[in-house]
């Protein structure tokens, strides 16, 4: 939601879409409404990208980029690149070469900053999800050392790159997975900027652990999901990655969420908005890819996520909790 509400703010992709922040702080001094829809911006996500070996991560990586271009084609039109750069624009594929694919954020942000003569924002959703995957399943030198490669083309060495904003629930600098990006401000959940929060606590994820008969794995899953420190001293865990690693380890369960705000024109409690979160995932169809690589309908779940302030409520196609 924070994502989609930063690109909806400064891309130039929803210039003259002011009302949508009419009435709210931000649009009381003109110094900010000045800055809406104006900036070129690169968004996107690797929330899906749970593969099971090195190859088909990169390249379900690959695919997401490759979107991208697919969305900015209109580059390639006039003079305004050159005929080797147009030659890369085009060599953009869900197969394309490594050396390729951890340039192409880079080169990316360079021809966008070209066309609108602005540097652009990247904004980067769950950018450590494959890592997770990577971790579980034994390919994380391999994925390290290709994710480190893009990263610090397109977050370090990229003088074409106003800002960017990269969220998930492991912070950058975890086993030195990007010790290069020095200049950039981890935000956690210890932040004074975060007061309030809902999750596990150590204590219900032990208990779990214990209860799928995996106690042995408290201090692996301690140590990779480390939960976050609140005011109240408390280690909150992850919900979502529990749950997923709860489900893998023990009886090779797949799972899918969709995150939805209560719309309260349309939807009277946050069971509405389940429903509509569940309905989301239907329409995106996405356990299609885990049907087609023989996955048995029963090993897939689906969760919708509803939110409404500080209340939430969790539900999947048979149940609310």
């Amino acid at each position: 939601m924070t994502m989609s509400m930063v690109e909806k703010f400064f891309s130039v992709n929803y210039a003259q879409k002011g009302e949508l922040f009419e009435g709210l702080s931000i649009w009381k001094e003109e110094k900010y409404q000045n800055l809406q829809g104006t900036f070129p911006v690169i968004s996107l996500s690797f929330a899906n990208v749970k593969e099971k070996s090195y190859e088909t991560t990169v390249q379900r990586i690959c695919q997401i980029v490759t979107e991208l271009y697919n969305d900015n084609r209109f580059l390639l039109d006039g003079d305004l690149l050159s005929e080797e750069e147009k030659t890369y624009f085009r060599s953009i594929s869900m197969d394309m070469p490594e050396v390729v694919a951890t340039m192409a954020i880079h080169r990316l942000s360079k021809f966008l900053s070209q066309y609108y003569g602005k540097k652009v924002i990247i904004l980067l959703d769950e950018y450590d999800t494959p890592m997770q995957e990577a971790y579980v399943n034994g390919f994380w030198d391999e994925l390290e050392f290709f994710t480190r490669s893009m990263f610090n083309a397109a977050f370090k060495t990229n003088p074409y790159l106003e800002c960017a904003i990269m969220t998930g629930i492991t912070s950058v600098n975890r086993d030195a997975i990007f010790p290069d990006l020095n200049h950039l401000e981890v935000i956690t959940t210890t932040s004074e900027k975060y007061a309030e929060c809902f999750g596990f606590t150590e204590e219900e994820v032990f208990a779990s652990l214990e209860e799928y008969g995996l106690s042995e794995r408290k201090e692996e899953v301690k140590s990779w999901y480390d939960g976050f420190t609140f005011g109240s001293k408390t280690d909150i865990y992850n919900p979502w990655s529990i749950i997923n690693y709860l489900d893998k380890k023990k009886i090779g369960v797949y799972w899918f969420s969709e995150d939805k705000v209560q719309d309260r024109e349309d939807e009277k409690d946050l069971q509405d908005t389940v429903k509509a979160a569940l309905q989301q995932i239907n329409a995106k169809k996405y356990e299609a890819s885990l049907i087609e690589k023989g996955i048995p309908k029963e090993k897939i779940r689906t969760y919708g996520f509803a939110f409404q302030g500080k209340q939430v409520l969790i539900g999947d196609r048979t149940v609310i909790v």
